[in-house]
């Protein structure tokens, strides 16, 4: 997993804890500890309850909800400067909500995706799914890009949740870990669309300003 504080990755065993059974079903915490920054990360689960021979709750039997404890919200990368508002404004916002409503944070960031494949790639409109292979086909992506937003689709599942594909901005169901690759995504479209050519406008004005200091022709 990624570890939720430092966005190392990392492999371990988790210690899993049975807390109770409520109203709401059965209660796990899960505690896992990153061996980069050294932090705990616990997440609460919820599901049915299964019990022993004995009628004692030993596990669930799918999980329902889970909810980021520690820390409570997952640590992201600040949006680029380069980043314009209308595109950073739903990123922010999806990386805010992202441990209380995963719903919520996939839905921004669905919709910010979609507005930067038209305003910016500018593909012709349509669902998200036909959008998305568009950019693809397009052959303006680098590979390492074109792999990230076609897993979208896949962990999205829009075969089986079309709605996601077509209704993009709207609360729907997400697969697990759909919020979270979503938001990887753009920050990977972020650097691609806005830092990349700005980092390379300033290196070009730089030269420029050096031809003509030296008296020579501006490059074209």
């Amino acid at each position: 997993m990624k570890c939720p504080h430092c966005r190392v990755e990392f492999h371990d065993e988790p210690e899993s804890t049975l807390i109770d059974v409520d109203a709401d079903g059965g209660w796990i915490l899960v505690r896992r500890n990153c061996p980069a920054c050294k932090r705990m990360i616990l997440m609460l689960l919820n599901g049915p309850p299964i019990y022993d021979q004995y009628n004692k709750f030993y596990t669930i039997n799918k999980v329902s909800k889970e909810f980021l404890v520690r820390p409570k919200g997952v640590s992201r990368s600040p949006c680029p400067s380069e980043v314009t508002k209308e595109f950073a404004e739903d990123y922010i916002e999806a990386c805010l909500v992202i441990s209380d409503s995963p719903k919520a944070s996939a839905a921004l960031s669905r919709r910010c995706l979609q507005n930067i494949l038209r305003e910016v790639a500018k593909v012709k409109p349509n669902n998200l799914d036909k959008e998305i292979q568009q950019v693809i086909d397009s052959g303006t992506l680098p590979s390492y890009i074109i792999d990230v937003i076609d897993a979208i689709r896949n962990i999205g599942n829009f075969a089986a949740h079309p709605l996601k594909s077509e209704k993009t901005g709207e609360i729907l169901p997400v697969e697990p870990m759909e919020a979270e690759w979503n938001l990887d995504v753009l920050e990977a479209l972020f650097d691609f669309y806005f830092v990349q050519p700005a980092v390379v406008r300033k290196k070009r004005a730089a030269l420029d300003q050096k031809l003509k200091e030296a008296g020579k022709k501006l490059m074209k």
